[in-house]
């Protein structure tokens, strides 16, 4: 390494044996060291802010705030500080929810030493590191077609409730407080995103998918 001052580095687990485990692996890298230790994504926010680790090894499954939470807040907080999240699950939502906080790696538990003192230093360099099983995931819901209605806006999902309640066009038009046309643009258009041929249908899509609360 050409910079002479070791990757501080924070383990967040809620195992106390995974914690020492880890911090027991980073003492076999001399350019790799512990900044510090917490049991859930709460007492991590907290602890990044006072001691500025410079990569975060995040669990993901954790009591009081998950590791998807503290990696959000972590990275609102100190965008310096980089995130990987460390797990024995490779689902879809779980690498997507991470991703999608902030985290720059998704690595799996049995992971090699070698492999995870790489990823802690292309994290620190601000490079990503995927375990093949989160790329595949990934890769999984990138072919899997979008889920019916996520194309719907705002105002339609407040039609498709009014329609699920069973009113007609000139009804939700009084309740929306818009034109009758209005109301009946906004019917044609969730028909349509949603593929149904009548507006029975339409809200028998709506309470199989769960399109309104």
């Amino acid at each position: 390494m050409t910079d002479s001052k070791p990757i501080r580095v924070m383990i967040v687990d809620d195992h106390a044996v995974v914690r020492s485990g880890l911090a027991a692996f980073l003492l076999a890298f001399g350019d790799l060291e512990l900044a510090g230790e917490a049991n859930n994504g709460a007492e991590a926010v907290r602890l990044c802010d006072q001691l500025q680790p410079d990569v975060v090894l995040m669990d993901l499954m954790m009591p009081e705030m998950d590791g998807a939470a503290a990696t959000r807040a972590i990275r609102a907080k100190c965008p310096q500080i980089q995130v990987i999240a460390l797990t024995s699950f490779p689902e879809e939502k779980l690498v997507q929810d991470a991703l999608a906080a902030g985290a720059i790696g998704y690595l799996l538990k049995n992971v090699s030493a070698d492999e995870l003192a790489r990823a802690i230093r292309a994290a620190h360099a601000g490079k990503p590191t995927l375990a093949p099983e989160a790329a595949q995931a990934l890769i999984h819901a990138a072919n899997q077609p979008p889920a019916p209605g996520s194309d719907l806006t705002d105002r339609e999902r407040e039609v498709l409730a009014l329609m699920v309640k069973g009113l007609n066009n000139s009804e939700i038009a009084e309740r929306l407080v818009v034109s009758q046309s209005t109301a009946k643009f906004h019917v044609s258009s969730i028909l349509a995103k949603l593929g149904a041929s009548s507006r029975t249908e339409a809200v028998a899509l709506a309470l199989q998918h769960h399109l309104v609360t």
